[in-house]
């Protein structure tokens, strides 16, 4: 007598409704008392208020969105997400628990493993301490450590010389400038400066932010 088969059912059926791995899963990174996780419409509170911290929406070469339309600025962050081209994050004090601003991976290009650091913007309380330093690590760190990224990139406009120093203080390379490059907020055309850092440099830049972090540290 003939055995009976069992139907079986193609692989194709199983993985029809699961979406492929997207190249920047979900996280949270801390170190220094700064937590980044991942940004959520439950930040919006926290965020207009980072915002209102030096009414950053006023400086005409940033993104900073004005309070009532900090949840736009979130759900346009969410779209980048389910797009795949952007992974923003929310930086978190945490002795206290408040958002104190924001750092998102973009233009994430899984193909040739690079992403890009941007979108960043914090609370006027927490400029010039560590809290930048210690974010960017650890976005650099997951990025080339965890991620494998070949190459992280930033990007500023041409007048936000604060925003260059810092850049280059992370070790990065100015790889030039893109002439005519976007629009800023007020209706004028900016340039673009570009930089990168390959993942044959991140162990010395790496070295040399832990350095400047402890020696801030020893002075505080």
């Amino acid at each position: 007598m003939p055995r009976a088969r069992r139907s079986l059912t193609p692989p194709e059926l199983f993985l029809k409704d699961r979406r492929p791995m997207a190249f920047v899963e979900p996280v949270t990174l801390q170190d220094r008392g700064v937590r980044l996780e991942p940004l959520a419409l439950s930040h919006e509170p926290g965020l207009a208020a980072a915002a209102a911290d030096g009414a950053l929406w006023k400086l005409r070469i940033t993104s900073v969105p004005e309070p009532q339309d900090t949840r736009a600025y979130i759900e346009t962050a969410l779209e980048g997400r389910a797009q795949g081209h952007r992974f923003a994050f929310a930086v978190v004090e945490e002795a206290t628990g408040q958002v104190i601003g924001t750092s998102s991976y973009h233009d994430i290009v899984p193909a040739v493993k690079r992403v890009e650091i941007g979108w960043t913007w914090y609370a006027q309380r927490v400029q010039r301490t560590h809290v930048n330093t210690t974010a960017k690590l650890l976005l650099m760190g997951h990025a080339f450590d965890t991620l494998g990224c070949h190459v992280v990139g930033w990007r500023t406009d041409n007048y936000n010389f604060a925003s260059q120093r810092a850049i280059e203080r992370l070790g990065a390379r100015k790889d030039g400038v893109l002439r005519g490059h976007a629009l800023r907020r007020d209706g004028t055309i900016r340039d673009t400066v570009m930089y990168s850092m390959r993942s044959g440099e991140w162990p010395e830049a790496r070295a040399q932010l832990l350095y400047l972090l402890k020696q801030r540290a020893l002075a505080e």
